[in-house]
């Protein structure tokens, strides 16, 4: 999708878009991690991955963690694609593995299916978001993220594909603050930092 230019019109899509991008900057404020109290073996499955994942997110905010960061990160992007259903989980397996394929259209399909069974899944709507900006389908991105950090205000990926978003469309300031909020969660994030250096470097006044 173009980004807008001067006076010109935009598509439909894109009026979209930017309607929306209002809707999820109120959802950016990075959260607290919650209390990681002792979780019994016997704890509801969701209770015991947001116990797991407030320890790895409060690890992940220190300057220099007590894991490999790299380690971290994949603990957290582990929980965020394990469900309670095995079923969920093989249908997202397949999904993956459609959009890897570049099988855009079946991955689609199967995005589609498990955001539609298993709704209250953080890490399916950031799947078809993704999916979505691969093919410059950017409303419904924007919309899949929105429905993403309702879920888990803490998706730092989500937040950054957000940021890209809208740097696509010109929006440099909600591109940042995108940025920053993502680096507040995960302060890690190398590429996103130098992302938000260009910009600030590019609106800096000269002298």
């Amino acid at each position: 999708m173009n980004v807008r230019e001067g006076g010109e019109g935009v598509s439909r899509g894109e009026m979209i878009a930017e309607q929306r991008i209002d809707a999820v900057l109120a959802l950016i404020a990075p959260a607290e991690a919650a209390s990681s109290d002792a979780v019994r073996p016997d704890a509801p499955f969701e209770t015991r991955r947001e116990r797991r994942l407030a320890r790895l997110f409060r690890d992940l905010r220190r300057a220099r963690p007590a894991r490999p960061v790299c380690e971290i990160e994949d603990l957290i992007w582990a929980l965020w694609i394990s469900h309670s259903a095995p079923e969920a989980e093989d249908v997202m397996a397949l999904a993956i593995d459609a959009f890897a394929d570049g099988r855009l259209r079946r991955a689609g399909e199967l995005f589609d299916r498990v955001v539609r069974d298993y709704p209250d899944w953080a890490e399916a709507w950031n799947k078809r978001a993704t999916l979505a900006y691969v093919e410059g389908r950017d409303a419904q991105a924007v919309a899949d993220i929105a429905r993403t950090l309702a879920l888990e205000p803490r998706h730092f990926g989500a937040i950054a594909g957000f940021g890209q978003i809208c740097l696509r469309h010109g929006r440099e300031g909600e591109a940042k603050a995108a940025f920053r909020a993502a680096l507040a969660i995960n302060p890690h994030l190398a590429g996103i930092r130098a992302l938000l250096d260009e910009l600030a470097a590019r609106s800096a006044p000269l002298h």
